[in-house]
């Protein structure tokens, strides 16, 4: 476990077969596809600026705060399954049954990829955490003290769309996780300079939001919120909505 490449094989492997990664109660359909995985030095002076409090806030915290002496974040993304993604195109309000077992089972199994990863970093001689499953871990009015996607950001995966989606080479439709270890990787190269530099300004999310959160001027998160939250009174255990990924240009890949 020395470079990108043998994380991304290691990561692939973990999904290929695995039933975690299947619904039985819809057929076993595959919920991820193979991951992209990125790599950002954990000293990278962008970690500081996700404290300013137009990017993130100051509770922010970085990988160091999180783990002494870090040197490397891990990042993936994991895109949902040509089912999932399919399943959630109707323009009928409602996120799909695929969407929503995606959401909650696909979850279950990003937890088991980001505990899986960090095993096996221990296993390897390292040092190994990932936030999520630190009980320091916690989210203050919608943000959170460590963000997947603006990790993601720094790591290389992609860039931000008008609807706070990510944008990585294989879309926006899926889900993130990450790991900090002390283990010294090669940081991958960021292809962009602009946050929402992959971001066409087509406007499809604008049209495929439920409650209109979605403008030109961006998102406006609690009308969001509050839909996400009828949607878990109406398919308890389960919840989403997905709209705004789906059937848009950036589905699955970068847009021209």
């Amino acid at each position: 476990m020395n470079d990108i490449n043998s994380i991304a094989r290691l990561l692939a492997d973990f999904i290929s077969g695995n039933p975690l990664n299947k619904v039985p109660e819809l057929s076993d359909m595959v919920i991820f596809q193979e991951p992209l995985v990125g790599i950002a030095s954990a000293n990278d002076p962008l970690f500081i600026k996700l404290k300013h409090k137009e990017v993130v806030g100051p509770h922010h915290m970085t990988p160091t705060e999180w783990l002494p002496k870090a040197k490397t974040v891990i990042s993936y993304f994991l895109p949902f399954s040509l089912r999932v993604r399919q399943s959630n195109h109707a323009n009928d309000g409602l996120p799909s049954t695929e969407w929503l077992y995606g959401r909650i089972e696909g979850e279950a199994f990003n937890n088991a990829m980001r505990k899986f990863l960090t095993e096996e970093i221990i296993k390897s001689g390292g040092k190994a955490i990932a936030p999520l499953h630190d009980p320091r871990y916690k989210v203050t009015d919608r943000r959170s003290n460590w963000s997947e996607r603006h990790v993601a950001y720094i790591a290389g995966l992609g860039t931000f769309n008008l609807g706070k989606s990510f944008i990585t080479k294989k879309g926006c439709a899926g889900r993130f996780g990450s790991v900090i270890t002390d283990l010294s990787l090669s940081p991958t190269v960021r292809p962009y300079q602009d946050i929402y530099e992959y971001c066409n300004n087509c406007g499809a999310c604008i049209k495929r939001c439920p409650v209109f959160a979605i403008s030109k001027n961006g998102k406006d998160h609690s009308p969001c919120a509050d839909f996400v939250n009828a949607m878990k009174k109406k398919f308890e255990p389960r919840y989403g909505c997905g709209k705004c990924q789906t059937s848009v240009p950036c589905e699955t890949r970068i847009p021209s």
